[in-house]
């Protein structure tokens, strides 16, 4: 059995990790808080061309025809730029969706157009009070009882939500089933929107690890610069400790993603507990990397010039979607049979 990553694995990892360096510093990702889209123009693009779109497409449809596997350490360098487009509403939730559960012409005509990024996914369950990229996007993927349906924009009536972190551009919907956009209904609706939601829950994971890691890199870097007294303050024995607790966070949480991520990908019997396992721990990380990165950061930390605020409120976004951790945990319980 194969317990690391591929060579072509870590490098398709490399290879986005430059494009998001190079497409998406900062500065992008701050203009993607004011500008029309809440996303980096052209970005969208150059990730479509390089495949990572349409990753989860099949081959025929004009996708990589990869998994789970493949697309967790992308989606953790998305949440480690604080990159603002929709990889996972489109990449990890709207094509699995599609490539699975779409049937009849509807999805057949989709999906080459999702896999090419020529046409953007959002994603609304029942689960979930508002839509994520629901105005910007072309089509919406909404549920309604046990059926899932692929309604064009101009169908919906999306109203503005606020959102702490002002690139994710929240949205209610309002819109009326029709035969003409049911993609699946019945017992495989039910199927496909618990589907939906793990592979959701798994890429909001995998977010939170990338945004953590980032956090704590940043983090390092101030306290080794920044001086008191004449010392720098990451010499203290306790600004030590707090960091050091996220480091150990971080490193649980991880690895917990990629055994969900290889859940996922093989329709493994537990992947619900290992995808709420990995939800938890993920979003517990994030939460106590971004109370330590603060505090460590002192005033300066809570101003929203100061590039921290970016990652602190993708990290608090991300790990209260998709479920936070509590509720995670109880689903866990449930799994094993265990009072909630």
């Amino acid at each position: 059995m194969q317990f690391a990553f591929t060579e072509d694995q870590r490098l398709f990892q490399e290879t986005v990790r430059e494009i998001l360096t190079n497409e998406c510093p900062p500065g992008a990702v701050r203009d993607s808080w004011t500008n029309d889209t809440g996303r980096v123009p052209g970005l969208w693009r150059l990730l479509a061309d390089t495949g990572v779109v349409g990753l989860t497409a099949p081959e025929e449809a004009g996708g990589l025809g990869m998994s789970e596997i493949d697309l967790v350490l992308l989606l953790e360098e998305f949440g480690r730029a604080a990159a603002p487009e929709p990889l996972l509403e489109h990449t990890a939730v709207g094509i699995p969706l599609l490539r699975d559960h779409g049937h009849g012409a509807l999805a057949v005509e989709l999906l080459p157009q999702a896999a090419a990024g020529d046409v953007v996914l959002a994603v609304g369950l029942a689960s979930q009070r508002f839509v994520l990229g629901g105005a910007q996007a072309d089509v919406l993927l909404l549920q309604h009882g046990d059926e899932l349906h692929a309604v064009p924009r101009a169908a919906v009536t999306c109203t503005p939500q606020t959102a702490v972190d002002q690139s994710r551009r929240l949205v209610s919907v309002e819109w009326t089933p029709s035969p003409d956009t049911l993609l699946v209904g019945g017992v495989e609706g039910r199927q496909a929107a618990e589907d939906a939601f793990d592979r959701g829950a798994l890429a909001a994971a995998a977010q939170c690890v990338g945004v953590a890691q980032q956090l704590l890199d940043l983090t390092v870097a101030y306290v080794a610069e920044r001086e008191q007294f004449g010392r720098p303050v990451g010499v203290h024995q306790a600004v030590k400790h707090h960091l050091a607790d996220v480091a150990i966070a971080v490193e649980f949480a991880r690895p917990m993603v990629y055994v969900a991520a290889w859940s996922a990908a093989t329709a493994a019997p537990h992947v619900r507990r290992e995808v709420s396992t990995a939800k938890a721990l993920a979003s517990d990380c994030v939460d106590l990397a971004a109370r330590a990165a603060l505090q460590c950061h002192g005033a300066i930390g809570y101003t929203i010039e100061y590039d921290l605020q970016l990652w602190l409120k993708r990290g608090w976004a991300l790990a209260s979607s998709w479920g936070d951790a509590a509720w995670h945990r109880r689903r866990v319980a449930e799994e094993l049979g265990l009072p909630a």
